[in-house]
């Protein structure tokens, strides 16, 4: 079989892969993208765009149902999850049809649909969808090949009709009862999501409370915000087996040395991820992968073979879209600009998008507190945010921590409506350096939800 040259071959089109194809190619490079499935990723097709896009409408619903709070009549609230699915489905073809014919119009870049694995350190084969093979080799290799949902070794579990993280938002009729395996973030957008649908939902989490990474104060905010939705939260609950069948789901979990049982009509299984690195044939390129099948690497993003690089979800690490572009842009910058980009200490936030959305960026306080560090931590709950009130969105609170010795945001979390868009200006503030005075006494319009930064450090002056 005859080998095809380049100058870089990238395996998958991601939220690293697409780009880093683009740049390479508007520089001249002749650069092969080989995607198994869907340009986009996780993100597009089965993550980011898609969940957020039902969340979006699982929020109408509630707001909806809420309408009486505000003044207005709008009658009994149903929600037709056929509708919604459709409309999901509808945003992602858009986003991922625009990625697809981006590669596929953009010169010196050749877009191979097909599953890709290493025959050498510098030659990838390529089984092509109409069953037909093709070879490439190139002196950069870049593995962008994402993660999948897992699957815990559960007793019974392969026995029942289980539902993952892209399964479920392919259901046509809602849920009676949503069981979900998993406290974790993913799990509980889905499971406020589908209560919000008009589903009971339980929530099974292994872990004694929520949000383990977080401080302890905001796990039980969230807790409780989950709990006055009408989610059933059981924490601490190990479970141990399940049965039953489709409609009739039962999963047995302990807790304290007692056995419980919850039964319900879908079960969602939300416990983690697994990288999709098994079919590579990593081990004919030399490639190392640490336990849990991840591809290490080193802070230039090399693998342990030479030329060979990975990115995004496969590597390890956060995995996050935005991390995944940054990885893209290190790649960019070092191959095309001769720029010395590293992993480094990268600032890196978050934002779940329940509802109220919880975000973060930096150190938090159990964080600052293990690091043995002298700082001071401003706080104030969304009730004292005016345009909260008006909105009446007052759950949840802004939590900074503040250097004491140089007045520098360390970090913050920020668990209320818009939670995201509040902590990127607090993320702005720490790339520029900037003290948290400089902050306290900006002027903010009025009324918006950045006055909380006016307000929030006043008790630092106390």
């Amino acid at each position: 079989m005859a080998i095809e040259k380049a100058d870089a071959l990238i395996l998958g089109a991601g939220q690293a892969g697409k780009p880093l194809a683009l740049a390479l190619a508007n520089a001249g490079w002749k650069t092969v993208i080989v995607e198994r499935e869907h340009v986009g990723g996780t993100c597009i097709n089965v993550g980011c765009t898609p969940t957020k896009t039902m969340v979006a409408s699982a929020r109408v619903a509630y707001l909806a149902r809420r309408a009486p709070d505000y003044g207005v009549n709008a009658g009994p609230v149903t929600v037709d999850l056929a509708r919604v699915v459709e409309r999901k489905r509808g945003i992602v073809e858009r986003f991922r049809n625009y990625g697809t014919q981006r590669l596929q119009k953009t010169e010196n870049v050749e877009l191979v649909f097909g599953a890709a694995s290493f025959v050498d350190a510098r030659t990838i084969e390529v089984k092509l969808r109409d069953g037909a093979q093709r070879r490439f080799t190139a002196p950069k290799i870049v593995i962008n090949t994402g993660a999948r949902p897992s699957q815990p070794p559960i007793a019974g579990l392969t026995d029942v009709p289980a539902l993952d993280s892209t399964s479920i938002m392919e259901l046509s009729e809602l849920p009676r009862h949503l069981i979900v395996l998993g406290g974790g973030f993913i799990g509980l957008e889905f499971a406020q999501m589908f209560r919000r649908f008009g589903a009971e939902v339980t929530v099974l989490e292994g872990a004694p409370r929520l949000a383990l990474r977080e401080d302890p104060d905001v796990g039980e905010a969230l807790r409780e915000v989950l709990a006055e939705d009408g989610l059933r939260i059981e924490c601490d609950a190990k479970v141990e087996r399940v049965d039953g069948g489709a409609g009739n789901i039962a999963v047995h979990f302990r807790r304290d040395g007692n056995v419980q049982t919850v039964r319900g009509s879908h079960l969602l299984v939300a416990v983690g991820r697994w990288p999709n690195t098994e079919d590579l044939g990593l081990a004919a390129a030399g490639i190392a992968v640490d336990r849990g099948g991840y591809v290490t690497v080193d802070d230039t993003l090399q693998t342990s073979s030479a030329g060979i690089f990975a990115v995004g979800d496969v590597k390890g690490g956060p995995a996050f879209t935005h991390i995944s572009y940054d990885d893209f842009r290190i790649l960019r910058d070092r191959w095309l600009a001769n720029v010395d980009a590293r992993l480094g200490d990268r600032l890196v936030p978050n934002t779940v998008f329940t509802d109220p959305q919880l975000a973060g960026v930096g150190l938090n306080e159990t964080a600052a507190r293990e690091r043995g560090l002298d700082f001071r931590v401003a706080r104030i709950g969304m009730n004292g945010v005016a345009r909260a009130l008006e909105m009446d969105e007052s759950r949840g609170f802004i939590k900074v921590i503040v250097d004491a010795k140089t007045d520098q945001i360390l970090g913050c979390t920020v668990f209320g409506i818009e939670g995201g868009e509040i902590m990127a200006m607090l993320q702005i503030a720490m790339m520029g350096k900037l003290p948290y005075t400089a902050l306290k006494e900006a002027i903010f319009a009025h009324p918006t939800l950045a006055e909380g930064l006016n307000n929030v450090f006043l008790a630092l002056d106390a």
